[in-house]
């Protein structure tokens, strides 16, 4: 299947795109430059056009991840641009993974900066899935979009069936444009993806436009959803610089296992991973051991829960590594740099990965990386900043770290830091993302009879039952129509924050007003 660099068409389309961060071109360079003027410490430029923008996805807050952090950090950056941004998700009712973040989320909730997100009424199915009908939440998802006036729907992540049904009655209503973002690589054979794949057909079939985060996910996307990669842009994620910097002078002297001045330095290897079987955790609990059998002067400082957790705790209690192997448990989010400022060394044993933002974050602390070679982990760092196994075994993972300790030596954390923040940060995805709005939102409107040939194209059975379900929904809208007409439903407060006049208080001094909604 081709990519960026099989055809002039691929990279035209693609012009929002880049290469590895640490090749880009002068186009993406000069992207960077100009997302860099909207930082936190500068005044936002307002936008050529300001778009209204739904994130639908069912993986957001109070849940913590990947796909999390990059929805709420996109719409971040988007609502500093001066666009309307809101987040579509289901409601929360169950135990939070941290005791200081909340059990129950529902109803309409505002957030930093005004960002709105509607936790909707939905029964979760299974890991904080929904169920899909692609019907019985039509009637509140389209009140939503009116009332916010919204032009832009984009969904988030394969498996979350609430972004399929946003995508497919987002289209249905006529007006809007549709765009999905690629997080991670799903497989051909096994059963769950390939019922995933056929979904993603379905979904993705009348898509305006489609972004993936590495040029490998890209391929994948192209592949499993049978759409045309002149359609697809790739825009890597990025990482908050100023929350993961190197450890300071005090916090290098609280490490564990610090030397005596004069003695063999201790080097400190850092795992934070979900410990699952995709993590590669069987892959770590025996190279644990080969590493530790050979050198006497590495410690293993493990962060994360799951249900591989014990394969560890075994391990080390089989071979009395006590006190070389640290396992913190779950780390919360706000305590992952002080984990990664104790290391030296990050690990990272995924057996499958589209981008792996964990590596970008230990990079930023100023690590050296050790990592398998699978999906797009190859695209995010420099040679000099990242060592790869050279197989998926225990044995090559624990060789690629023994080759990398006489390299910590050599390593500039502040360097480290500098370049990570140089080559990725969410301003220039933010600018990058923008141009692909910019390009759907001058896309003519399809007809229904062009989108049900398209539906139709999936196959004998799946594409009629496909075009059944679209002409559900058009009969639907119509009863919605008739209802509740469009033009009936009053629009949404706009959020408008501002600094109030300070006032003298009676003792003269000033008084300081919160942001006030207009």
């Amino acid at each position: 299947m081709a990519n960026d660099g099989d055809s002039p068409s691929a990279r035209a389309s693609s012009a929002a795109v880049a290469s590895p961060p640490y090749t880009q071109s002068s186009s993406t360079s000069s992207d960077a430059q100009d997302a860099a003027s909207c930082s936190s410490n500068s005044t936002p430029q307002p936008p050529k056009r300001r778009l209204r923008i739904a994130m639908c996805c069912d993986f957001f807050y109070p849940r913590l991840g990947g796909v999390e952090m990059h929805i709420w950090s996109l719409s971040q950056c988007l609502l500093r641009q001066g666009h309307k941004v809101i987040i579509i998700t289901h409601a929360v009712n169950d135990a939070a993974p941290s005791k200081k973040l909340p059990r129950q989320r529902s109803g309409v909730r505002w957030m930093t900066n005004g960002l709105k997100v509607y936790y909707m009424p939905m029964a979760v199915m299974v890991d904080n899935v929904t169920y899909p009908t692609f019907l019985a939440n039509f009637a509140l998802f389209r009140t939503i979009l009116l009332r916010e006036r919204i032009e832009i729907v984009h969904g988030h992540q394969a498996t979350s069936a609430l972004m399929h049904e946003c995508l497919v009655q987002a289209k249905a209503m006529g007006f809007l444009r549709t765009v999905y973002t690629d997080h991670s690589l799903f497989g051909f054979a096994d059963a769950a993806s390939v019922h995933l794949n056929k979904i993603m057909k379905f979904s993705l079939s009348t898509v305006d436009h489609a972004i993936s985060v590495s040029h490998t996910c890209k391929e994948n996307l192209v592949l499993r959803a049978s759409i045309s990669p002149d359609i697809v842009s790739t825009i890597p994620n990025a990482v908050d610089a100023t929350k993961f910097t190197p450890p300071t002078a005090a916090e290098l002297l609280l490490q564990p296992g610090r030397t005596p001045s004069g003695a063999k330095q201790t080097i400190n290897v850092v795992i934070i991973s979900r410990l699952v079987y995709r993590k590669g955790i069987d892959l770590v609990g025996r190279a644990i051991q080969i590493v530790c059998s050979q050198c006497d002067h590495v410690n293993f400082i493990i962060g994360g829960d799951g249900p591989k957790r014990l394969l560890l705790e075994e391990m080390r209690e089989k071979h009395r590594l006590h006190d070389r192997v640290l396992l913190y448990g779950a780390v919360p989010h706000s305590k992952v740099r002080e984990v990664l400022c104790q290391g030296h060394i990050f690990l990272n044993s995924s057996l499958t990965e589209s981008f792996c933002i964990a590596i970008l974050e230990a990079a930023a602390c100023g690590l050296f990386v050790v990592s398998t070679c699978v999906g797009g982990v190859p695209e995010v760092l420099p040679p000099d900043m990242i060592k790869f196994a050279k197989e998926i075994t225990p044995e090559a993972l624990a060789e690629a770290v023994l080759e990398a300790i006489p390299l910590v030596a050599q390593v500039n954390r502040a360097e480290f830091h500098a370049r990570v923040a140089d080559m990725y940060n969410w301003h220039a995805v933010a600018a990058r993302t923008e141009k692909v709005y910019a390009k759907v939102m001058d896309l003519p409107e399809p007809s229904l009879l062009h989108r049900l040939q398209l539906y139709h194209g999936l196959g004998p059975i799946a594409g009629i039952l496909a075009c059944l379900i679209v002409a559900v929904l058009q009969l639907y809208l119509c009863v919605l129509d008739l209802w509740k007409p469009a033009d009936e439903i009053e629009a949404a407060l706009e959020w408008e924050p501002r600094r109030r006049e300070q006032t003298t208080t009676d003792e003269g001094g000033d008084e300081a007003a919160p942001l006030a909604m207009e």
